[in-house]
This record gives structure tokens, sequence and C-alpha cells, in this order.
């Protein structure tokens, strides 16, 4: 709550006081002033979500603040605190834009109430704002003109006219998360929750606890009730991704969650009816998996019903004029930046360079270049990745070589270069390389690269 802030507005101290702690302590961050001619001039200079103001005080009242207030900025919401004598003048300020009032009399739970309300309602708008803009990228982000693609998102729109369980496979970065959000969109349940979980960022504990929640008191630390994803899940649409990295004690509990369609929280044995989606994803190769024992052959089967594999991006090259125009038009709205020129060569590279971390190292380079440019150019010389491709045509001493292992050379030397460029810290180095911490030790353990991380 500490991002939501509060203006209090009374001419007498002992209410500012009083209103200050009440929701100081509830976690709001507060701010006061004596006079709404003060309040005015605090608001030009700070972001304020609410201002409690009191309705009679000297000079100028609560209702002309009101007024001034929505027409400078129509999203700061106003709470008019009154006695009982004025209620009608509260009732008369609600149709004029306030939100609501509240009494001095009352008990102030109910002001606390009013708050909540207004606090869940401002998150629900920017969800809703967040979806809506999500939902325009995803849509960008799945034209295609490649024809194995479209093909793709056909089986994809099939599987979501039924309730079958969707498995997607593909490397790192081709887009499984936005393939799993169509089908939920495209689907009946799209009026439900959509509740993406990724599997790998969780210790064994902690993962089961985010699937299934937990009782207060369940185990150290469990301090409050927490509802489940799946729970939260219910009656939309679960996507599971990097399953492949789930441990197999989880697996066991997550196939008994599937095949009897309930959950039971951690502390408690009542068993809970959930009726959703599932969409796994995963990177890894599931057979081999089962082989090796790491991932349990009835869950597979369970998980599976329709199996889709993205394709990587080197094999959509027909898609990347699209995704580049839309990542540079993206990235300058998003950072407020203006691109008057490309030097020679840019576009060149970015269509013929391979991409092993596919759409989202596409997004990673370009938002490197638009950072990096100055005076609207965008340069060679910030590229990082591929100058020799774009200066050297011809290199006398290109040696030929199996496609993996040139894959594999030019990714240890990436790695490399960015872990320098990061000071050997693995956590920077790993959101700049758009892959998790854990994927990055492991390359980093691969390829020998420890002698270029951080020395403590």
């Amino acid at each position: 709550m500490k991002d939501f802030k509060i203006l209090i507005v009374d001419d007498e101290y002992e209410y500012q006081e009083v209103f200050k702690m009440i929701l100081e302590e509830k976690g709001y961050t507060v701010k006061t002033c004596g006079s709404a001619e003060e309040a005015l001039k605090i608001s030009e200079k700070e972001n304020f979500h609410l201002i409690l103001t009191d309705l009679k005080m000297e000079h100028m009242g609560g209702l002309a603040l009101l007024e001034e207030i929505k027409k400078r900025e129509e999203k700061i919401e106003v709470i008019l605190v009154t006695g009982y004598g004025t209620i009608e003048s509260a009732v008369e300020a609600m149709k004029k834009g306030a939100f609501s009032y509240f009494i001095k009399s009352h008990n102030p739970e109910a002001l606390l109430i009013e708050i909540e309300k207004l606090l869940k309602m401002k998150r629900l708008e920017a969800d809703n704002n967040i979806f809506r803009n999500q939902q325009k990228r995803e849509e960008f982000l799945l034209s295609s003109k490649n024809k194995g693609f479209t093909d793709i998102l056909d089986v994809a729109t099939k599987a979501a006219n039924s309730n079958v369980s969707v498995l997607i496979l593909g490397e790192s970065g081709t887009g499984k998360e936005v393939l799993a959000r169509y089908i939920h969109q495209v689907s009946k349940r799209n009026k439900g929750h959509f509740v993406a979980v990724n599997c790998q960022v969780f210790s064994e504990g902690l993962l089961e606890s985010e699937l299934f929640g937990h009782e207060k008191g369940a185990f150290t630390g469990a301090l409050e009730k927490r509802i489940g994803r799946f729970e939260e899940a219910n009656e939309g649409t679960l996507f599971l991704d990097e399953i492949g990295e789930m441990p197999t004690s989880t697996q066991i509990k997550l196939l008994r969650a599937i095949e009897t369609k309930s959950v039971e929280r951690i502390g408690n044995n009542r068993s809970i009816s959930i009726d959703l989606r599932l969409i796994s994803a995963t990177n890894r190769n599931i057979p081999i998996e089962i082989k090796k024992g790491t991932f349990r052959e009835d869950l597979f089967y369970r998980i599976n019903t329709i199996t889709i594999e993205m394709p990587p991006l080197r094999e959509r090259k027909e898609d990347l004029p699209l995704l580049i125009d839309f990542f540079f038009n993206r990235t300058q709205k998003e950072l407020k930046k203006k691109i008057l020129k490309v030097e020679n060569g840019i576009h060149e590279f970015l269509l013929d360079y391979h991409y092993p971390g596919n759409i989202r190292e596409l997004k990673n380079i370009i938002e490197r270049l638009v950072v990096l440019s100055e005076d609207g150019i965008i340069k060679v010389n910030d590229l990082s990745v591929g100058k020799n491709q774009l200066h050297k045509k011809e290199d006398q001493n290109f040696q030929m070589k199996l496609l993996r292992d040139a894959r594999k050379e030019f990714e240890m030397n990436y790695i490399r270069q960015v872990l320098n460029k990061c000071g050997g810290r693995i956590t920077e180095a790993s959101k700049h390389l758009g892959i998790t911490r854990r994927q990055l030790s492991n390359k980093v353990v691969e390829y020998s690269l420890k002698k270029e991380l951080k020395r403590k």
C-alpha cells in the first residue's frame, strides 16, 4: 500500500494527526496540510491517489477544493469528511465527482473500508489497462506470414474450443506464454483468470504453497492463510511454465490435483473443488527426463492431450521485419525516445542474425539500441553482437564448423561479454540476457566461465 498516496486536508491539526496515524498504521503513504489552498500547491508538485478533505474550512472549503482538483486531474479521488449537519452537502459533492464521504463521529473502520474499496477499484483499472495493452501486443506477436506458425495458431484455436490440457514445447524466448494467453482469450474460460506460475523460480516447499495455498501456522513463516494458484485460476486457466523443472514430490501432488479436480491447502485436509484448464510449457525434452527419472510418465500423459511445439525465431525469418518494427515502435514509446536515424547495417544484421535467444533476444537487442541511442541515432557501435558480420563480409581466418558448434561458440562469447559488462554480477547479467539466474549459472558451468564472475 506504500504506493497508494493520500493527502489529508483539515484546518484542525488534531484531526490531521488522528487520520494520519490511522492510515499509516494500515500501510498507506500519508501527507497532511491545513488548508485547501495549501493542498492545491502540494498536489501540483506531488501525485496523490486520494485527497481526504474536511468539508468545512476557512476561506476555501472541501467542495471548492473538489471542483478545482477535478478540473486539474480527473483521476485523483476525493473523500469528503463531514459532520451530521452537512451530510446533504457531502451527498451533493458525490454528484460532482467525490468518491465518498465520511462522518467524523463514525467508527474510523468505515473510512478504511471506503479507502480499501477505492484501492481495489484502482488496482482493477490498472490490471484492465495492462490486460488490454497485453492483448494488443500478443495479438500482434501472434500474427505471422510463416505457414508452420499459422498452422500452430490453428491447432491452438481448436484446442481452445475444448477443455483439454495443452503442453507447449519450445526453446526459451519463443513466446510459449503468449500462446498460452491466446488459448485462454479465445476459449469459453476467458472471463476467468489466467494465472501463470514459473515452476523454476520457486524452491520445492515454496512451489507447493504457491500452487495449493496454505493455512495460517501451517509452517514456520505462514503468518496468514494463502489462497493457492489453483484456487485463483478456478473457472479460468492455470499456466505452469517450466514444468520440466518441477520437483518429483510436487509432480505427485499435481497429478492428484488433476485427477481428482481438487486441491488441499497445506495444513488443511479439506478438499477444495477446482474447475480449470491446465496449460503447461517447457524447453526440456520430457521423454528424456522420464528416462532419467526426473519427470513422471503418468503426469506427462495427463498434461499433453494436445502438444504444440513453438518454432524458434530463426525458422520464422519472414516475420522478422514486422517484429523488428513492432519492438522499435514499442520501445520508443515506453522509453519516450524518438529515433530519427538508423545507421547502415543495423537492419541487415537484425534480419540475418540467427537469434539463439529467440523473440526475447530480439526484444532485448532493440531495447539496448534505443537506450544507448544519442540524438535520435541508432549506432552500429551499440549493437554489441555480430559487429564482425557488419564490417567484414569475408574473413580470411574463417573456419567452417558444425552449426551446433558455431552456436555454442557464439553463446559462450556473448555470455562472457555480458558478464564483463555487468562486472561479473550474475543476477544483473541474467536480466540483460532475458534468462533466469539459474539458467545463466548452468551456462557459466557449461562454458567454464566462473572466472568471469565477481569475486567476493
